[in-house]
């Protein structure tokens, strides 16, 4: 008998798993993920300086900029993928900052966590232009603001 429909012969109930359904719903998953990573990571092209430090740990709330020289030497500064002026870069750290105070319960609550500005500068970049926005970050209020590098070739970082 190549197919059990029911109990078998013997009366005992049938004790195999259909996987099918498993494997179709994995494969949809692999498909979706596979389609939404790219999506998700999108970035500023850029060379970042190879200095090898302690990893950052990413958190939503915090602040990514990336600041890069154009080639005629204006400073450029992106706020995600969006570019902005200083006056602008000021404006949004001032509502971020406030609206993450804000989500906390308020400048009075205890235990607050400011988010940070992250920094990601092209190696090219003068450094008016990476202080400059440094010190708009500042300015805002946001007490950190750190600079992403990427390890030299071959670094590995040992946990303690």
């Amino acid at each position: 008998m190549a197919m059990s429909a029911g109990p078998g012969e013997d009366g005992a109930p049938m004790s195999d798993i259909n996987t099918t359904p498993l494997v179709d719903v994995m494969l949809v998953l692999l498909i979706i993920f596979l389609i939404t990573v790219p999506v998700v990571i999108q970035t500023v092209p850029m060379e970042i300086p190879k200095v090898a430090f302690e990893p950052t740990t990413t958190k939503p709330e915090n602040v990514s900029l990336s600041i890069k020289a154009s080639p005629s030497g204006e400073c450029e500064v992106y706020w995600g993928l969006t570019r902005v002026n200083a006056q602008e870069l000021l404006d949004r750290a001032v509502a971020k900052l406030r609206l993450e105070i804000d989500k906390q319960g308020g400048p009075t609550a205890a235990g607050i966590e400011l988010p940070e500005a992250h920094i990601r500068g092209d190696v090219k970049t003068p450094y008016r232009c990476i202080g400059g926005a440094v010190f708009t970050m500042q300015r805002a209020g946001f007490a950190r603001v750190g600079f992403i590098s990427e390890p030299p070739a071959g670094y590995r970082t040992e946990r303690l």
